[in-house]
């Protein structure tokens, strides 16, 4: 155990992660040159397109150090907020975490929040300053950043450049010295740490986790501490570019196992491997089940490809054990499901990985946040969908979910950022200067306010400077409503969004305008209407093609063209009463952007 080191690598998105990782890699030999490629870790062709770390993984090196041999497990998690909790799975896996730190953009929020995640599980800290090769690189602005937030010497931060592997030995020497060996008892019963899984579709579901206590080998009996499942260790090894098949692995070490198991829901991330024949006492704390944020409808184009479209999201929630579904249907869209994310940028990538893994474009409907309803008789349930709105004459009042919002930027975006919050309903808590050059803003905003488009509004008027981090603290009372779309009286269910009673009105009528302009005219007159309950609070009308009837009439009398202007009025109404209109695809997608 004294020559085992557990550590990852904690920075906001595009700090550097993945490159850094690259060299260390290639600093201890762990892959060849033929099998070296930009963020080797990142094996998704989604992660390398964006540049970000979606799945987390874990790889072992083998370090020699003063003739003395070490091994070296990196825990890679992801940077975004969408991933927080795979994020501090990770982080309980370790002793020591690198802090990363980008020379040219400096601390960004999301590398404050996983630092605080680190700290909380007493991780030793080794502050790193990432591109120093770069032009616009400002080190020692950087350095007193880092000795303002963790209040480490200035000697002890390293400097590095993931691209020309600069300052990469020094880097291994520090995880070495400075990072504790792990602590365990390798005669008590078994307790390991579930920090990810991954499918695999001739093996099943690869467990990945790290040992507290005891040893696992092949063949034993295992349990799954809160899954209350067990099962046969077939095969355990650790993870080297490829899996490497070992006979029994030991206390502080990191390692997978392969029971077999088929269904992604029996394995849950945080959860306990112990095992089933002498099962530890208690479960390692710190289990949460990952509870999704952000709710959307996801339907197939073709109705016919319902059942393709349920076996492709089984296929991806294999992979993606945090994608929660459910069966459900809608007059304009037919069959589909209710999909639950962690957040905007899952959705956006579950979205992508559909079509591209799968070939299955789809329609998403607008998504939304759960809500608490609480009836008069002061029962409570959860509301995930506009549809499950109870009847107002029943309904005591709703809960929304609020968020802590953290904003790092530049003193000269504050005004445009608050203007930003407030709209959204934000209540500014406290603001303090990290540096003369970066201020933090910490705001409470409703969750619901934030899935649309604040990111891209954030980034937009602050032009990039600004970071953004958040983590849920409750449920509050709301004044919300739900607002309906109708054609022609007809309630477009696919539309309906629950929305804060102040923002509603404004919202109708910019979804009735942009219908107007995306719905194609039909031979009859379309009204387009936006209501709430029985009010209607904005109307468009999409006048109908006409075609001249009287054009046949030339002279005569008056009467002769009324008559025929009479017969086609009465040819249009009829036309209203079983005319359909159909929606296009365009239209679910324009009222994501409405805010635009």
């Amino acid at each position: 155990m004294q020559q085992i080191r557990n550590f990852c690598i904690i920075a906001h998105i595009d700090h550097g992660k993945s490159t850094l990782a690259d060299r260390l890699l290639e600093r201890t030999h762990t892959i060849s040159e033929r099998q070296m490629m930009d963020q080797v870790l990142d094996d998704m062709d989604l992660e390398r397109e964006k540049g970000i770390t979606i799945k987390s993984h874990a790889i072992q090196m083998n370090y020699e150090l003063h003739g003395q041999k070490y091994i070296l497990n990196l825990i890679d998690t992801p940077g975004h907020v969408d991933f927080s909790y795979e994020v501090s799975r990770a982080i309980a896996s370790c002793e020591g975490a690198l802090l990363l730190v980008d020379a040219t953009q400096g601390i960004q929020a999301q590398t404050i929040s996983n630092l605080y995640l680190a700290i909380g599980h007493d991780c030793e800290i080794i502050p790193v300053v990432n591109k120093i090769d770069m032009e616009g690189a400002m080190i020692e602005e950087t350095k007193d950043q880092i000795v303002d937030l963790i209040g480490c010497k200035r000697e002890d931060i390293l400097l590095a450049s993931g691209r020309t592997g600069e300052g990469v030995d020094e880097i291994l020497e520090a995880i070495v010295k400075r990072i504790p060996a792990p602590k365990g008892d390798p005669n008590a019963p078994l307790q390991a740490l579930i920090f990810d899984s991954v499918f695999n579709s001739y093996r099943g579901i690869i467990v990945y986790f790290r040992v507290f206590n005891g040893e696992i080998r092949k063949g034993d009996h295992v349990k799954f501490y809160n899954a209350g499942k067990e099962y046969e260790a077939e095969e355990v090894g650790v993870l080297l570019l490829e899996r490497s098949p070992r006979d029994v692995i030991k206390t502080g070490d990191v390692g997978y196992i392969i029971t077999g198991i088929k269904d992604a829901g029996e394995v849950k991330v945080g959860d306990t491997i112990t095992n089933a024949k002498a099962p530890a006492v208690e479960a390692i704390k710190g289990f949460e089940e990952v509870k999704p944020m952000v709710f959307a409808g996801i339907y197939p184009i073709d109705t016919d490809d319902y059942e393709q479209l349920r076996e492709d999201i089984e296929k991806l929630k294999l992979n993606d054990a945090s994608l929660t579904f459910e069966p459900e249907s809608s007059m304009a869209l037919g069959f589909g499901f209710r999909c639950g994310f962690l957040g905007m940028l899952h959705l956006e990538i579950v979205q992508e990985r559909l079509d591209r893994e799968f070939d299955m474009p789809v329609i998403t409907t607008v998504p939304n946040v759960s809500y608490h309803a609480y009836t008069s008789d002061g029962k409570m349930f959860v509301m995930n969908n506009p549809s499950d709105y109870p009847d107002p004459t029943k309904l005591d009042h709703i809960e929304e979910p609020y968020i802590a919002a953290q904003i790092i930027t530049k003193p000269e975006y504050i005004g445009a950022i608050m203007g930003l919050c407030i709209q959204k309903r934000g209540l500014l808590k406290n603001q303090h200067y990290i540096t003369p050059t970066r201020v933090e803003l910490n705001f409470e905003l409703p969750l619901a306010e934030i899935v649309f488009d604040f990111y891209d509004k954030l980034k937009s008027i602050s032009r990039g400077y600004a970071s953004f981090d958040y983590h849920m603290i409750g449920f509050r009372p709301g004044d919300l409503v739900r607002l309906d779309i109708k054609l022609n009286g007809e309630n477009v269910d696919a539309l309906s969004a629950l929305i804060h009673k102040d923002r509603a009105y404004e919202f109708g009528r910019k979804m009735c305008e942009k219908l107007k302009e995306l719905l194609p005219r039909q031979q009859f007159v379309i009204a387009i209407q936006a209501a709430i309950g029985q009010k209607i609070i904005a109307r468009e009308t999409v006048s109908a093609v006409r075609k001249d009837v009287t054009a046949k009439c030339y002279g005569g009398d008056i009467s002769r063209k009324r008559k025929l202007l009479e017969k086609q009025k009465k040819g249009k109404k009829r036309m209203r009463q079983i005319g359909t209109v159909e929606v296009p695809q365009q239209a679910f997608l324009a009222v994501l952007k409405l805010g635009d």
